[in-house]
């Protein structure tokens, strides 16, 4: 290792801010690619999980299971941000029974969203979702597409100032919104905020992504892969030998590491009800990115398809 001990190697990358990820059986670490939160210059894994759809499975214990042994591949594999909301039923009481029935949980970044209308209503609805999780505080609060956001805000701001929640967010969905999430976000002091992007749908890189960039705000990506629609694109069709040059294993990897690969991308949330799709979608968390000359390769290569 050119001199250096394999300890000395850790800790250099460890004081540049790179996490190895050492599976017990590896010989060599594998590089976790983190990326800084602007406004606390805090480090974030690239690739988190959201549950619409794959979580609200009520109380049917088979599938809470599953669930289970999803949240425990995706903090195996050093995932954080678990991302919610009231909107998707069940998903946030089956989140919490889960963390509950899992040790390693420490790196937990809690995330979820106020969605209803009027002041007190979301304070209850955040109140309810504190106790559903089982947590002290959810390090993001988001104001779930915009819904209300003027009255939840000026909570948002105060529960901040308290300590109750770490961070404060915005969010919107279908590429819908967008002139109004600009102008709020250019008036308004928001840590997150969270749209749709994907290899397919890139409106987002006209506005939101460089309004992202200049304004130090981190974000938080949905739909990553058109809520599955992109492998209808690519079914039956092999993956491109260069993609190993960015250590792309499978589709899912390459679609996720296009999205995190841009500048302004902090967090990726794609949501699964299946053990080996978490494995393949946590691998997109680990050695190289795709440059913006590879990202274009990426995207001439996706619409021949």
């Amino acid at each position: 290792m050119n001199g250096y001990s394999r300890r000395e190697f850790l800790q250099c990358l460890i004081g540049l801010g790179i996490i190895p990820f050492i599976p017990a059986h590896a010989e060599e670490p594998r590089t976790r690619i983190l990326k800084r939160i602007p406004s606390s210059g805090e480090l974030l894994p690239v690739i988190g999980m959201g549950s619409s759809r794959t979580f609200n499975v009520g109380n049917n214990m088979v599938e809470r299971a599953i669930r289970v042994e999803i949240l425990r591949t995706f903090f195996a594999h050093g995932g954080a941000m678990i991302d919610s909301s009231p909107m998707y039923g069940s998903s946030e009481e089956v989140i919490g029974y889960c963390l509950s029935q899992l040790r390693n949980k420490n790196n937990l970044f809690a995330a979820t969203k106020v969605w209803t209308l009027g002041k007190n209503r979301g304070i209850r609805q955040m109140q309810r979702s504190e106790k559903l999780w089982g947590v002290g505080r959810f390090d993001l609060m988001q104001i779930h597409n915009m819904l209300d956001w003027r009255k939840h805000l000026s909570t948002l701001k105060n529960w901040k100032d308290q300590g109750n929640i770490r961070y404060i967010g915005i969010t919107t969905s279908h590429g819908r919104r967008h002139e109004k999430l600009i102008k709020v976000i250019k008036s308004e002091p928001f840590d997150f905020f969270q749209f749709s992007y994907n290899i397919l749908d890139r409106k987002a890189e006209q506005y939101l992504l460089p309004l992202a960039k200049e304004h130090g705000i981190a974000v938080i990506i949905n739909r990553p892969f058109q809520r599955g629609s992109l492998f209808k694109y690519v079914k039956g069709k092999p993956l491109p030998d260069w993609a190993g040059e960015f250590d792309c294993e499978n589709w899912a990897q390459f679609f996720l590491k296009f999205i995190i690969s841009h500048p302004a991308v902090t967090c990726v949330i794609p949501a699964t009800s299946k053990v080996a799709h978490m494995q393949e979608n946590m691998g997109a968390g680990f050695g190289e990115l795709p440059d913006a000359e590879m990202r274009l390769r990426m995207i001439r290569h996706f619409e021949k398809l």
